[in-house]
């Protein structure tokens, strides 16, 4: 009887702790500096002036065009990752082919931001020009699956409207 008691308290003690689940992470705002994200491509970029509602030109301190930018910060106001938008910059050469795609400032939890990064979710653009981009298939991103989605969402749509509005160099 001992022993079925014992049993049944380990048992009971089991199914509880099984059930406890780590509290989930808060989402905190990150902010990402546009130039930081620029300069890591193109290190002796001094200036990005606007051409549109889309694109940037990145320019070293003669005004020589070393590339491009693309950002969905003021386009995609409705995407959201897991809580809140998720802006994305693509920074390209001169002959379009993509250098980098990064988020820009976001409130997302630090983990998903961290898995997608470390699985090479944002090196999936690189090297490609924007016609081939737009071919890239995502994949499921168990534990950043809403993060991965509102950052593709915002690149398809960078990609699509972007290639609309190419700058001339």
């Amino acid at each position: 009887m001992k022993n079925i008691s014992f049993i049944l308290a380990f048992c009971i003690v089991l199914g509880v702790s099984a059930q406890v689940k780590k509290p989930k992470e808060k989402p905190v705002f990150t902010e990402v500096s546009n130039k930081d994200i620029v300069q890591s491509v193109f290190p002796e970029a001094a200036k990005v002036e606007k051409l549109n509602d889309l694109w940037y030109r990145v320019l070293d301190g003669q005004n020589k065009v070393l590339g491009f930018a693309l950002s969905s910060s003021n386009a995609c106001e409705e995407v959201k990752g897991y809580h809140a938008k998720t802006p994305v910059m693509i920074v390209t050469n001169k002959a379009f082919e993509i250098k980098k795609t990064a988020l820009l400032s976001y409130w997302e939890t630090k983990g998903h931001v961290r898995k997608l990064q470390k699985k090479g979710f944002f090196d999936l653009w690189n090297g490609k020009t924007l016609s081939a981009a737009k071919t890239v298939k995502l994949d499921a991103y168990t534990g950043a699956t809403i993060t991965a989605k509102a950052v593709g969402r915002n690149v398809n749509f960078l990609l699509k409207n972007g290639i609309k509005k190419l700058p001339q160099n």
